[in-house]
């Protein structure tokens, strides 16, 4: 099935580069001033959406308000989607389909028989899979302390490639992973779209993150960066127009 989601502003089509604003915020009128107040800046491609709107104000609900201020690409992020029983992966899809995102962000990290579950699911719902399994923490992989292998990610986009996704979340405060992951998808020869979290307090920068990821589309996932910013238009405005040079 063909991708349903354009990387699209309301001032621009087909962008390589840009940003999605995280709409992590408490208050969902709050979320709402948010999108109102970035969703005409150029490179804004999406909004991610997550807990703290869908436990409030669920899911349908969450996408009917922003879709009334905005009609940006809507992805949810079901904190984390796919570390379950393959038998959730339809009942997860259906729902999200019915409520009308257009993307779900995965990390499949309940095993193959998951991956193959939870991205068919997508696909067969009309969703775009955005698939993960790396958070942007020092402690994530046994090699930071952590409980997850080191390799999970490569692991994963091996898998996810041949059920024809080429999109991935990968951390962007790991430079050199985001060059590696970039160099694998593209040498399947698909055109890998890489989503960019752990800008800005968790170390990552867009300028080093895009660079490494050359060769493919490269949006940035920023939370805290906007909306705790004084200006919230002023912050997207600068991120944005950072990752929009990034490609020239």
């Amino acid at each position: 099935m063909a991708n349903k989601i354009p990387a699209t502003t309301s001032n621009g089509v087909g962008l390589k580069r840009g940003i999605v604003p995280a709409l992590d915020l408490d208050d969902f009128d709050d979320i709402l001033r948010l999108v109102e107040a970035t969703t005409g800046v150029e490179g804004v491609v999406a909004y991610k959406i997550g807990l703290t709107s869908v436990l409030q104000q669920g899911l349908a609900e969450s996408v009917r308000r922003i879709r009334a201020v905005s009609s940006l690409p809507i992805l949810y992020d079901h904190q984390k989607a796919g570390l379950d029983i393959p038998t959730m992966g339809p009942k997860l899809a259906a729902l999200a389909a019915q409520a009308g995102v257009d993307g779900l962000i995965l990390f499949p990290l309940g095993g193959p028989s998951s991956l193959a579950s939870f991205v068919g699911a997508s696909l067969d719902s009309g969703l775009l899979p955005i698939v993960g399994a790396e958070l942007p923490l020092a402690d994530y992989t046994i090699s930071g302390g952590g409980f997850v292998a080191d390799d999970v990610l490569t692991r994963v986009i091996g898998l996810a490639t041949g059920l024809g996704v080429n999109r991935f979340v990968v951390p962007a405060n790991a430079p050199a992973r985001v060059r590696v992951v970039a160099q694998q998808i593209l040498s399947t020869g698909k055109d890998p779209a890489l989503y960019l979290p752990g800008i800005g307090e968790l170390g990552g920068t867009i300028q080093a993150a895009f660079e490494a990821a050359a060769g493919a589309r490269t949006y940035a996932i920023i939370g805290r960066a906007i909306y705790a910013a004084a200006n919230r238009a002023e912050a997207a405005n600068r991120l944005a127009g950072e990752a929009l040079e990034r490609g020239q």
